[in-house]
C-alpha cells in the first residue's frame, strides 16, 4: 500500500508541477543553471567512461572471435550494435542516476531540512514548479550527452582495436558501417528522453517528499538512486520489446 501511495504522490507532483509556472524571467535563470549543473558537468565522466567501455566491448569481442572463417570487421560491427543499442543510452543512465539524481535528491533534499522550499510556498511560488520544472526541462538535452557517449565509445573501440593489433582501420570502419539501420540511433533516442525524465523527476521526488534532517538527506540520495535504476532496467526492457521487436 505505501508502494502505491508514493506512486500516486509522483504523478501528483508531476502534474502539479506544471501548474502556476514561474515567471520566465526567473525560469529562464534556472535552467540555463540546472544545464550547467546536470549536463555541462556531466559531459566529463561520460566522455571517459564511454571512450574506455567501448575499447573494452571491442577487445572482448576481437578475444571471442577464434575462428579464422569469422570475418574480422565483425568486432567493428558488435561494438556499433552493443554501445548504440544498450550500454549509451542505459548504462550511462544508470551511471547518471548515481551522479545527477544524488545531486538533485541531496539539492532538493537540503531545501527541505532547511525550509527554504517552506519559504518559497509561504511566498505563493509553486516550489514544485520552481524546482522540478527546471530540471526536467534541463534533462532534455540529455541526448546531447548520450550521441557523445556513442561517438566516443566507437572512437575508444577503434583506437583499442588497431593499437591492440586486433584488425586493421579499414576492417573495423568496415564493420561499424555494415548493415547499419538508422532506426537504432532512434530507438536509443527515444530510450534516453524517456530515461532523462526519469533521472529529473525520481529523484526530485525523493528530495522534495523526504522527511527528518541531515542524515535523512544521505538516505534519501541512496533510496532515489535504487529507483531510478530499477525504473530505468524496466522501462529498458519494455520500451526494447515495444520498439525492436
Amino acid at each position: 500500500m505505501n508502494y502505491l501511495h508514493n506512486i500516486g504522490k509522483y504523478f501528483l507532483m508531476i502534474k502539479e508541477m506544471f501548474r502556476k509556472p514561474t515567471k520566465w524571467s526567473v525560469m529562464k535563470h534556472l535552467i540555463l543553471k540546472d544545464i550547467d549543473d546536470l549536463i555541462i558537468s556531466s559531459l566529463g565522466i561520460v566522455a571517459f567512461i564511454a571512450f574506455f567501455v567501448g575499447g573494452v566491448v571491442t577487445i572482448q569481442t576481437a578475444l571471442n572471435i577464434t575462428n579464422p572463417l569469422i570475418p574480422k570487421y565483425l568486432v567493428g560491427f558488435a561494438t556499433r550494435q552493443s554501445i548504440i543499442l544498450e550500454f549509451a543510452p542505459t548504462f550511462i543512465s544508470i551511471i547518471m542516476a548515481g551522479k545527477v539524481g544524488s545531486f538533485i535528491t541531496s539539492s532538493i533534499g537540503t531545501m527541505r531540512v532547511t525550509e527554504q522550499i517552506d519559504a518559497l510556498e509561504v511566498m505563493g511560488i509553486n516550489s514544485l514548479n520552481y524546482l522540478v520544472f527546471p530540471k526536467v526541462i534541463a534533462l532534455m538535452l540529455y541526448p546531447f550527452a548520450i550521441s557523445i557517449a556513442i561517438f566516443l565509445g566507437i572512437i575508444g573501440g577503434m583506437a583499442a582495436c588497431v593499437y591492440g593489433g586486433f584488425t586493421t582501420l579499414e576492417d573495423y570502419i568496415t564493420g561499424v558501417q555494415l548493415d547499419f539501420i538508422p532506426f537504432h540511433l532512434s530507438y536509443a533516442f527515444i530510450k534516453t528522453f524517456v530515461f532523462a525524465f526519469l533521472l529529473a523527476t525520481i529523484p526530485s521526488f525523493h528530495g522534495y517528499y523526504m522527511k527528518g534532517g541531515a542524515l535523512e538527506v544521505g538516505k534519501a540520495s541512496t533510496t532515489s538512486f535504487v529507483w531510478t535504476s530499477v525504473m530505468i532496467i524496466l522501462l529498458n526492457y519494455i520500451l526494447t520489446q515495444m520498439l525492436l521487436s
